[in-house]
Formats: structure tokens, sequence, C-alpha cells
């Protein structure tokens, strides 16, 4: 159907439907729009205007917002493309402008995501190598120094770190890839291959210790007939366990608990003997007892002859009673102990007061001192006469130095 001329700034629709664009100063169709008005033509075109303008927006928005570069490039090709000859109504011109002006803005993002890329890469490297770097020192450590449990957990640790940093980070040159990888693989192999030395030197320590504790639980077993005096001998085997090495945790506890019960044997039968030499000797216990509270006043004794002859008496009849009850044993000697100590200390004390040496000693000196004393007295009566003030002070000092060592040696 025929339809009225319409005309815009950029476009208009003949009386066939035709509907032409004016784009770089020349008109060309772009389409039609049958049955339908001029306007309604127009209106389509426009909107296809419209559409195309969203997406230079778009790509505007994606270049300001740092995309990667290579895409934004690629819309831009596109879309200058497609606007080449686009069937839309509107300044198509000024859209090819503003995709004009992001291809330096695509150059520079370019520019700075490529610079953004080798910060990233050589970050990547240098995390990968501090991996590497974890790797080879743990490799590099005595092996006989290692807890293999904690090893092994790291070492998964770093394995996981890098799987995440190959699959996440950043590609890395093949060269420099190729030769960490290297790196961290051979640092694994090392220390995989001294934990497996290890390993088998430590399950064949575990075999000769298992093998050399059988042979104690054997023979603490054949102990157990001898009773009571089976235990020092017992004593001598588990000093020999304790030399003997580890065997593994489940096999040490099952070989530990037959040794021990070879042991409790003895120490019951060893128990049955003191319970029943308690039960013997708890008169003897009482007998002593007696004593000891016959012999606690020597503790306070002056007149040491008498205290010693006391205590000789008290320590024969304290050796005929006999044995007491084992854990009473220490309880009784030491009360002894104390009392046998103040008798020592009274007679000492009588010794030391009564030395001949020493009291010839002190004789002599306290002589010497009596006729130093005379001699001073004498000077100092001169000296008064002469009223020599500072020969009278000297004089006066030292004869009561004399004194206080006369006064010392009579004590």
């Amino acid at each position: 159907m025929a339809v009225n001329e319409q005309t815009t700034v950029w476009g208009r629709v003949d009386e066939t439907g035709t509907v032409f664009v004016t784009d770089r100063g020349v008109e060309r169709a772009v389409g039609q729009y049958p049955d339908g008005s001029a306007e309604e033509a127009l209106a389509y075109f426009t909107r296809k205007f419209s559409e195309l303008e969203g997406q230079v927006r778009l790509v505007e928005q994606r270049a300001k917002g740092g995309a990667p570069a290579a895409d934004v490039a690629k819309t831009v090709t596109h879309l200058s493309q497609t606007l080449e000859d686009a069937a839309a109504v509107g300044d198509l011109e000024a859209l090819r402008t503003r995709l004009a002006a992001l291809s330096g803005a695509v150059e520079k993002l370019t520019e700075e995501q490529q610079a953004e890329q080798r910060a990233a890469v050589a970050a990547a490297v240098e995390q990968r190598t501090a991996i590497v770097t974890a790797a080879e020192a743990i490799a590099a450590k005595d092996p006989s120094t290692l807890q293999w449990k904690q090893v092994s957990a790291t070492l998964d640790d770093l394995f996981a770190q890098w799987k995440d940093h190959q699959q996440n980070g950043p590609r890395l040159p093949k060269k420099e890839a190729d030769e960490l990888w290297k790196r961290f693989r051979t640092a694994r192999s090392t220390v995989e291959s001294h934990r497996r030395a290890f390993f088998a030197g430590l399950d064949a320590e575990h075999k000769e210790a298992k093998t050399r504790k059988q042979q104690l639980v054997a023979q603490a077993e054949a102990l157990a007939g001898q009773g009571t005096a089976g235990i020092p001998a017992y004593r001598r085997l588990l000093d020999e366990w304790k030399l003997a090495g580890r065997a593994g945790k489940k096999v040490d506890d099952a070989l530990w608990a037959s040794f021990k019960a070879a042991g409790d044997v003895l120490y019951a039968a060893k128990a049955e003997v003191d319970a029943r030499e308690n039960e013997e000797f708890a008169g003897n216990l009482e007998a002593k007892l007696a004593l000891l509270t016959e012999a606690e006043p020597l503790l306070k004794a002056t007149d040491r002859v008498i205290a010693r002859n006391t205590l000789t008496n008290i320590q024969r009849r304290w050796d005929a009673i006999g044995k007491v009850p084992r854990d009473q044993v220490k309880v009784v000697e030491d009360r002894l102990r104390r009392i046998e100590q103040a008798v020592k200390a009274l007679e000492e004390e009588h010794w030391h007061k009564n030395d001949p040496e020493k009291k010839a000693r002190s004789q002599g000196l306290a002589a010497q001192l009596h006729d130093a004393i005379a001699a001073l007295e004498s000077e100092l009566a001169e000296a008064r006469s002469g009223k020599d003030a500072g020969r009278v002070a000297e004089l006066e000092e030292s004869l009561q130095a004399r004194k206080a060592w006369l006064a010392a040696v009579d004590r």
C-alpha cells in the first residue's frame, strides 16, 4: 500500500515505503517496511540505529572497565564492518568516530594488560620458585634428622600448591616452567629416596629389636620358678630391655605386656613374703619403738659418760630384737640415728674443750697475752704521767685488743 513520504534529519521514506539514510553526505536505501505507515517505517530503522549505538556504548564501557584488549579489539572490528552499510537510520558516522576513538584506547589497554601480564608472570615465577626452593631445602637435610610424617605432609602441601598454581595461575614461559618442574621433581625424588632408605633401615632395626625382646621375654618367664630370688635377674633383664630399641608400637606393647607379666609373678611372690615378714616382725617393731621412747631423753643429755653407756646398752638390745616390717625400717632407723648423733655431738664438745694440745696452745698464748697486757699497762701509766695524749690513746687501744684476745682464749 502507498504511504505518504516522511523525512527526518538522517533519513526519509518515499511513497513506495522505501527507507533511505543519509550517510557520509550520500543517501542510500536501507530497506522497506511493508504494510506500515511512513512513521512506523522510520521508527523501525531508527530502533536499528539505537541497537547499534547500544552495542558501541557497551564496548566503550568494557574498554573502560579493563576487559581483555583482544576481545575489545575484536568487537570494535566487527562493529566497524557492520556500520559500513548498516541498515539503520541515524548518525552512523558518529558511531564510527566513537569506534575509531576506541582503537587508541584499545592500544593503551593492550599495553597496560601486557605489562600486567608480564608482572603476573614474574610474580608467578617467583612464587613457583619459592615452592621449588622449599622442596629442595627438605631434600638437602640429613635424612636421619627428619620427622617423616611432617615431611610427607609438607611435600604434599607443596605439590598441591604447585598444581593449583599451574591450573589457576598465569601461564609461564615453557623454558622456565620446564626447568622449575625438573628441579621440583628432582627434589621430591630425592626426599622419597631418603624416606624409603630410612624406613628400610627402620624395619631392620624393628626386626632386630623384636627378636631381642622376644628373647628377654622368654628369659623373664623362665625366672618364675625362682620367686623372690629371681627379682635381681629380672631387673638386669629390664636394663637390657631399655637398651634393646623399639620394635614398632603394636609389637612393643604386646611384648612389654608379656615381659611385665613375667615380672608381676616375681613381685607377687615378693609381696607374699613381705606380708608374712610384716606380720612376723610386727612385735619387733613394738619393741624397737619402746626402745626409742626410752632413748629419746638422750637428745637433751649433758653427761657424756652416762649418755654413751645408756646408748650402748640400747644399741645392743636394738640389734638383739631383729628386723621390723620393711616399710618401717627407715622410720625407726632415722629416729635412732638422731639420738646417736646427739650423743656423738656431746662427746665431740667435751673433746673440743679438753684437747691437751689445744689447752697447751691456749695456755701459752694466754701467758704471752698476760705479759703483753702488763707491759702495755706500764707504758700507759708512764704516758699518762707525761701527759702524752696521742700516746695514751694508742696504748689504750692496744690494751683493749689484748684483753679481748685473752678473754677469747679463756673461753
